[in-house]
C-alpha cells in the first residue's frame, strides 16, 4: 500500500515536471532586454524559440517570427530540438508508466510491470536530461553575450520560462530515477546473492578439496611405511 502511495507521488511529480517543460515551448520570457541604468530606453524586448517581440511605453506588443531556420544561430536549433525530444519522451513515459505502476489493472503480473515501469523512469530520465540541456545551452548563449566586453549589441537577461524548465527537468529526472529504482535494485540484490552464493560454494569445494588432500597423504604414508616393510 505505502508502495503504491509513493508510484502516484513520483508519478505525479514526473507528470507535473513534464507539463513545466511543455509549458516553456511557447512560453514568451525566455530572455528579456537587460536594465542595467546605461542606457534610458522606453522600449523592452524579449526573445524565445520562435520569435522575438517588442513592447513599447503604451504597452502595445509587436513580435517577428524568425524568418527562415537557416538563419538562426546554432544555440536556437540545439535548444529546439532537444526540447521537442524531451516533450515527445516525456509523453511516452506518462503513457507507459500508467501501465507499468501496480495501482492500474493492466499490464500483467508485477515482474512484468516492474520492467515497464523501468522503461517508463528512463523515458522520464532522459526526457529531464535533454530539457535540462536544451535550456542550459540557451541560457549559455544569453550569459556569454551578456558578460562579453566587446559585445555592443542590445544584452538580455535569464527569463522566468529557463527557471520553469529547470524546475520542470528536475522533477523528471527525480521521478525517472525512482521509476528505475526497484529494478535497478532487484538486479543488484539478485548478483550480489549470487556472488555469495558462489562464494559459498567456493568455501564447501575448498574444504572438500582439502579433506581429500589429506586423505591422499594418509594413503602416501601408509604406501611408504608398507614399502619399507616390505624391503
Amino acid at each position: 500500500m505505502i508502495y503504491m502511495v509513493i508510484e502516484i507521488l513520483v508519478y505525479f511529480f514526473s507528470v507535473s515536471g513534464w507539463v513545466l517543460v511543455c509549458s516553456t515551448l511557447p512560453a514568451d520570457y525566455w530572455k528579456v532586454s537587460s536594465n542595467d541604468g546605461t542606457i534610458i530606453s522606453t522600449i523592452s524586448f524579449w526573445s524565445n524559440l520562435w520569435k522575438t517581440c517588442t513592447i513599447d511605453s503604451t504597452s502595445v506588443t509587436s513580435c517577428n517570427d524568425f524568418s527562415s531556420m537557416l538563419d538562426l544561430d546554432g544555440y536556437l536549433h540545439i535548444s529546439r530540438s532537444l526540447l521537442i525530444a524531451a516533450v515527445c519522451l516525456g509523453f511516452f513515459g506518462v503513457m507507459i508508466a500508467l501501465v507499468g505502476m501496480k495501482c492500474t489493472k493492466i499490464g500483467g503480473s508485477d515482474k512484468t510491470k516492474s520492467k515497464i515501469a523501468f522503461f517508463a523512469g528512463l523515458n522520464f530520465l532522459v526526457s529531464g536530461l535533454c530539457s535540462l540541456a536544451g535550456y542550459s545551452v540557451y541560457a549559455h548563449q544569453v550569459m556569454s553575450e551578456f558578460f562579453y566586453p566587446s559585445f555592443r549589441e542590445l544584452k538580455f537577461e535569464l527569463g522566468s520560462a529557463l527557471f520553469i524548465g529547470w524546475s520542470g527537468s528536475s522533477l523528471s529526472i527525480v521521478g525517472g530515477l525512482v521509476f528505475c529504482f526497484p529494478l535497478i535494485y532487484s538486479i543488484c540484490t539478485r548478483f550480489v546473492g549470487a556472488i555469495h552464493f558462489y562464494s559459498a560454494d567456493m568455501k564447501v569445494l575448498s574444504k572438500v578439496l582439502q579433506k581429500c588432500k589429506k586423505k591422499i597423504a594418509k594413503k602416501c604414508e601408509f604406501q611408504e611405511c608398507s614399502d619399507s616393510v616390505f624391503f
